[in-house]
């Protein structure tokens, strides 16, 4: 098929890479296998386990590993490049809900059941549905295991909230929020009313904001693949979001994405952030955090639609290119395990837990009492996150912050930098989506 693609994405989609052949998934052989590489996004949960590797995983197998962290935008580019050519440099590598079945599909994954039903401490049955569905091919099998569980909500200053005489409803609507943020705006010196991902990128951008295009009644395509960018209801909710951050959002928001937020809202410079429920173990651990037991939690704001939160699992799978997938395999078990909370809890703090994967974390008394605040929200947000039916129209691919289709890590990324030209007063959002939708009409050309 001929699509507007870079040259990888393009290797995305048409499966002709080499990745099948160059080495196989075989159990061991080629090379030292006590050393393995690992590619990972720079969120602080990777940052973590790099720290505890050397004095558990390793002290323990012998094997030693070799860690890449990049941000996420870069951690994309890298592992779609390694694994679509085939070019074999890691072992392991961290994606998500996204890519896991379109390269499984491509023959570009080694399935991991048969590793997680072979080792009996592992409790496959406790991952969360969620979150198996989600990293499981077309045949059912399982390609990723996921190493920490997300939806989205919104994180606000109680404290602020309290001093400014606001009230947060426990499921704000986005125009609640906007006024919220309006009265917030200034509550201390320097501190801004929300926070919201600017930085250009389809999973940095367009992860909030593809869920406020949804609840706003907009979508990219319909059903039976018309594109959408330039509708109505996508226009209302690109514009509404910009105007939020031009008016009430941080600085440099055209350049600030999930870290920068999370510095922000960590740091004491924003009353309110929309993103992860990841983020919040990190906003909880009074080591990191100047907001630590003053944040509060509430379901991601909507509009049209009963829920908006997104579903994302960061995963660790092994490319066939892989020519040590024992020792491969034996990591992925462990970052998964429960072993491996336990001794996030115990060595660095129970909140910092990678949590959102498995139905056992949330019975830990240890973790309850840490995530008290935000525990049960998360679970909440992850169970009613809905990949088949997140807006309020029928859609043709299953994903509530992405569209399911090699294209749209291409797409939803040119669309986000035309966006954050917007943001940044270099431009009109009407005119970023009338771009955006020629974009888009060429990509629905392939599935018409």
């Amino acid at each position: 098929m001929a699509l507007a693609l870079p040259a990888v994405a393009g290797l995305a989609l048409s499966g002709c890479a080499g990745a099948g052949g160059g080495g196989g998934g075989g159990n061991g052989g080629g090379g030292d296998d006590k050393s393995i590489n690992v590619l990972m996004v720079g969120n602080p949960q990777m940052v973590d386990i790099e720290k505890l590797t050397k004095d558990t995983f390793t002290k323990d197998t012998g094997i030693k590993v070799n860690y890449t962290i990049l941000p996420e935008n870069e951690l994309r580019d890298k592992v779609t490049q390694d694994v679509a050519t085939g070019a074999g440099q890691y072992d392991v590598a961290t994606v998500g809900a996204y890519e896991v079945p379109i390269w499984a599909k491509n023959d570009w994954l080694n399935p991991v059941d048969s590793y997680a039903d072979d080792d009996s401490s592992y409790d496959k049955s406790d991952l969360l549905d969620q979150m198996v569905k989600s990293l499981s091919g077309e045949d059912g099998k399982l390609y990723g295991l996921p190493f920490y569980g997300e939806s989205s909500f919104l994180m606000y200053r109680k404290d602020i909230f309290a001093k400014k005489g606001l009230t947060m409803p426990e499921r704000p609507t986005w125009q609640q929020v906007a006024a919220l943020a309006a009265k917030a705006d200034g509550a201390e010196p320097g501190m801004k009313g929300i926070c919201l991902r600017g930085l250009p990128g389809w999973g940095e951008q367009f992860a909030p904001l593809t869920t406020v295009v949804n609840t706003f009644g907009g979508t990219w395509f319909t059903k039976d693949w018309q594109a959408e960018v330039d509708s109505p209801e996508f226009k209302q909710a690109v514009n509404f979001y910009v105007d939020l951050i031009k008016a009430h959002g941080e600085p440099g928001a055209a350049s600030a994405g999930f870290t920068e937020c999370l510095n922000a809202m960590s740091q004491s410079k924003v009353a309110m952030w929309y993103d992860a429920t990841s983020a919040a173990g990190s906003l909880e651990d009074p080591k990191v955090s100047k907001v630590a037991g003053k944040v509060g939690y509430v379901q991601a704001p909507v509009e049209e639609t009963k829920s908006s939160g997104w579903l994302w699992t960061w995963a660790f799978v092994m490319p066939k290119t892989t020519k040590k997938a024992d020792s491969a395999s034996k990591y992925m078990l462990w970052a998964t395990s429960k072993d491996y909370e336990k001794i996030v809890g115990e060595k660095l703090g129970w909140s910092r837990v990678p949590a959102g994967k498995r139905e056992s974390t949330y019975s830990i008394p240890e973790y309850k009492k840490a995530a008290a605040a935000f525990g049960s929200q998360t679970l909440q947000a992850i169970e009613e996150a809905d990949p088949e039916n997140p807006g309020v129209q029928p859609r043709p691919t299953v994903g509530v912050q992405f569209v399911a289709i090699p294209e749209f890590q291409d797409l939803g990324t040119k669309v986000s930098q035309d966006i954050a030209a917007a943001i940044a007063g270099r431009g009109s959002v009407d005119d970023a989506l009338t771009k955006g939708q020629s974009l888009a009409e060429d990509v629905a050309k392939n599935y018409q």
